[in-house]
């Protein structure tokens, strides 16, 4: 039993299908069909029930991924531990956001990088939070910031905060941060949301659909700075994490108030791959991210409160 194949049985076990594992891990299929066949002969039981759609893990072999995923997080920790004497970092660290968690970190998070390690280089990669989990999966990151993913094996998800969301203006529509509002009240103005693709979407509509009112949106915009140039420009109001938008707010370009009854809000998690190392200097990025969110929220300027 070795590390490779812990590490296939938990995509395997996850995607229900061999060809998909082999195009995730970058691994020909038939070298990771030996491997679970391996795998499967020296526990001398069957992991998996084979048939022509893919195939499904067995409650014994669910079990055994369990015991997997803890198994390659303890290596991990090890790993952790043997390079927590290190300095400065150098090489490169591959970073995952969501558009409106990007527009927040990016320039505070990179020069809190710079001041301690300077060598350091930084990517960042903005998308939704399904497409940054398959990349994070797939290797191309080496950590996400994303909101509240469904638990998967392959995935270690630390929860970072609760962000509360805000209503978003132009500056005539006068809204202030001290002056909450009912959702209801929403019913009578037009609204600019994102697509069904968006989880944003879906908790907006589930605060509508509390408040008992319908949502009058003939524009949607998927794009952070789309959605705020037509809020600018007078096509709706919309809404978003407070942070975001705190500085135009500030500088008197943006209105925005606390939306209650209900208060729409969602979870931020920081995503780090359970099957391959984490390299110490991701480490230090994720840590540095909660670092900066803390101190965002302690100073009201990212609505919500710490996990």
């Amino acid at each position: 039993m070795d590390i490779v194949r812990l590490k296939t049985l938990i995509h395997v076990a996850e995607l229900g299908s061999l060809s998909k594992a082999a195009n995730r891990l970058h691994i020909a299929q038939p070298a990771l069909s030996r491997q679970i066949r391996h795998l499967e002969e020296e526990l001398g039981v069957e992991l998996f029930e084979r048939h022509g759609r893919g195939m499904v893990v067995t409650e014994l072999g669910l079990q055994i991924v369990e015991h997997a995923s803890r198994i390659l997080e303890e290596i991990e920790s090890i790993r952790a531990t043997a390079a927590g004497g290190c300095s400065s970092f150098w090489g490169s660290v591959t970073i995952g956001a969501t558009p409106t968690v990007a527009e927040i970190v990016t320039v505070p998070l990179v020069r809190k990088i710079r001041e301690l390690h300077p060598n350091l280089a930084v990517r960042f990669s903005s998308a939704f939070s399904g497409y940054l989990l398959d990349w994070l999966q797939s290797g191309e990151l080496d950590l996400a910031f994303s909101y509240d993913p469904q638990p998967r094996h392959t995935l270690r998800i630390q929860p970072v905060m609760m962000e509360n969301l805000v209503l978003v203006g132009p500056p005539g529509a006068e809204l202030s941060l001290d002056k909450p509002v009912t959702f209801a009240s929403l019913q009578d103005h037009q609204v600019v949301i994102p697509s069904t693709r968006h989880s944003l979407r879906a908790i907006v509509e589930e605060c509508a659909k509390q408040a008992g009112i319908k949502l009058i949106c003939n524009v949607e915009a998927d794009s952070f700075a789309a959605m705020i140039d037509l809020v600018r420009e007078g096509f709706g109001l919309t809404i978003l994490p407070q942070a975001s938008i705190y500085a135009q707010v500030q500088a008197g370009t943006l209105s925005a108030a606390p939306l209650i009854d209900p208060q729409p809000s969602r979870k931020l998690v920081l995503v780090y791959p359970a099957d391959r190392k984490v390299s110490p200097a991701a480490k230090y990025v994720g840590e540095a991210f909660i670092e900066l969110t803390e101190d965002l929220v302690a100073r009201n300027i990212w609505a919500g409160h710490m996990l």
